[in-house]
């Protein structure tokens, strides 16, 4: 039986629309609604963030609240490592999926010597750099940094030298670099990116799967395909965005996208990854009430958790 410990990182600053820090405080409401007493019943740590800089004007466009992102880096990537290496199993609950980059970078610093694999349950593929981006949101670039990965080959914008240093630390954290390799990474519900994102997937072999695929073959037989391609590393994170989901369901976050998963695709998907050993840290982010009606959006984040959580209880 696995000891969770759940970790609560209510940052925004890395999306473009504002509330993703509100999806924790959702998600309890959620539990509540539900009579759950799931908050109440583990060991839970809540990050400090630096949302205080969306009140600041913005000083690198191309990388908008680096400096805040890189202090998240810091403090969630440690109480992740610490988590670990204290024995327990980190359920990360995240605002923005700038997060998940340091969560990454946590797990690397526990297990230094572990060969990481990475399913990524997301509308997009998160493979942008400073160098590349259209947005300037650093939630579309966890996955690029986890890579240490500029995509120099495809670059579109000049940096200057404060946000140049700034994301060579968001690579370098834990003075481990990659922390991932490209074949080492399943994405899962892709539809939306962009051909310099699409340049990386194919630079280094990253795996698609597409939410048609899951429809085809059914949630069982895709789990066991990425498990199967995953054969080689020795743990295994789960990222799940809330905007793979389709955008039918999935109103309650900045980004939603239509032809995405159905709400007990994911929910399956996610609980057959559970089920297996290797699995190390689960996190869910881009929940945005603000955006939401009813609720919706935090019901359906909080079932998927209560599930995975139970069954990771189980093994």
């Amino acid at each position: 039986m696995k000891n969770i410990k759940l970790i609560e990182v209510p940052s925004e600053i890395g999306a473009g629309t504002r509330g993703a820090s509100l999806g924790i405080d959702a998600i309890k409401i959620a539990a509540l609604d539900f009579m759950s007493n799931f908050f109440v019943h583990f060991p839970s740590e809540k990050i400090a963030t630096e949302n205080h800089l969306l009140f600041e004007p913005i000083a690198s466009p191309y990388a908008k609240r680096i400096n805040g992102v890189a202090a998240m880096y810091d403090k969630v990537s440690e109480a992740v490592k610490e988590a670990i290496k204290s024995s327990f199993f980190p359920v990360v609950i995240s605002g923005d999926h700038s997060n998940s980059g340091a969560t990454i970078a946590g797990i690397k610093m526990a297990k230094p010597n572990a060969k990481l694999g990475v399913i990524w349950l997301d509308a997009h593929a998160d493979l942008h750099t400073p160098y590349t981006t259209p947005t300037g949101n650093m939630h579309g670039m966890p996955l690029a940094a986890a890579i240490a990965e500029d995509n120099a080959e495809n670059a579109v914008h000049e940096l200057d030298e404060e946000t140049r240093k700034q994301w060579e630390h968001l690579k370098n954290i834990g003075n481990l670099q990659p922390k991932i390799l490209g074949e080492d990474i399943v994405l899962i519900s892709l539809r939306d990116y962009e051909k310099e994102e699409q340049a990386l997937i194919e630079k280094h072999g990253i795996r698609v799967i597409t939410s048609n695929e899951v429809r085809r073959k059914g949630p069982e037989s895709i789990a066991r395909t990425v498990i199967r391609y995953l054969s080689d590393c020795t743990d295994i994170y789960v990222s799940f965005d809330v905007d793979c989901l389709d955008s039918s369901i999935s109103k309650g976050t900045g980004t939603p996208v239509s032809n995405g998963l159905r709400e007990r695709e994911a929910e399956d998907l996610i609980s057959k990854f559970m089920q297996n050993r290797k699995i190390c840290c689960f996190e869910i982010s881009e929940v945005n009430p603000t955006l939401d009606k009813e609720n919706l959006m935090a019901e359906i984040a909080f079932n998927i958790l209560q599930r995975s959580v139970n069954i990771l209880m189980m093994n």
